[in-house]
């Protein structure tokens, strides 16, 4: 039998697609039935799902979105809010702040923040010496809005 013909999980069975395109949006309305309001897993089950399939798709290539406009941080960090409100079937009156403190899954600017912090640290702790330079500003003259990488931190 080929492995992409049919997942089963216990009472449920879905037929396989070769591959997800699109990111996001489309993701999440291709996982709607094992992660929507009304199916049937269990929320932690529903939980690591996200944080396992969907939340390594939306932040791939995190370490450039600090380069990123806010609108396009802001484009992601809507997809979580929804994905996590249907993961957990909240009404529309608990604040996002709330959803994710109590599911203890950072926002995306605190997700940027730390790789950012990685990145740093790694260089500091890298063999090249002259990789600890990519965190020197000084002398730079800067004429667009645009963040770097050390400003992050």
């Amino acid at each position: 039998m080929p492995l992409n013909e049919q997942i089963t999980l216990s009472i449920f069975s879905c037929p396989c697609q070769k591959e997800a395109r699109g990111t996001g949006p489309k993701i999440q309305k291709k996982m709607y039935w094992l992660i929507g309001r009304n199916s049937s897993p269990t929320f932690h089950n529903k939980l690591l799902l996200y944080i396992q399939i969907l939340k390594p798709v939306c932040t791939y290539g995190i370490q450039l979105w600090g380069c990123a406009k806010q609108s396009n941080i802001d484009i992601i960090q809507r997809f979580q809010n929804k994905v996590l409100r249907s993961i957990v079937n909240t009404p529309w009156y608990i604040r996002n702040s709330d959803l994710h403190r109590d599911l203890e899954v950072d926002v995306v600017s605190g997700e940027i923040q730390r790789f950012a912090q990685k990145h740093e640290e790694r260089l500091h702790h890298h063999e090249n010496v002259e990789a600890i330079q990519l965190l020197d500003n000084m002398g730079i003259v800067r004429r667009l809005q645009r963040k770097k990488s050390f400003e992050l931190v």
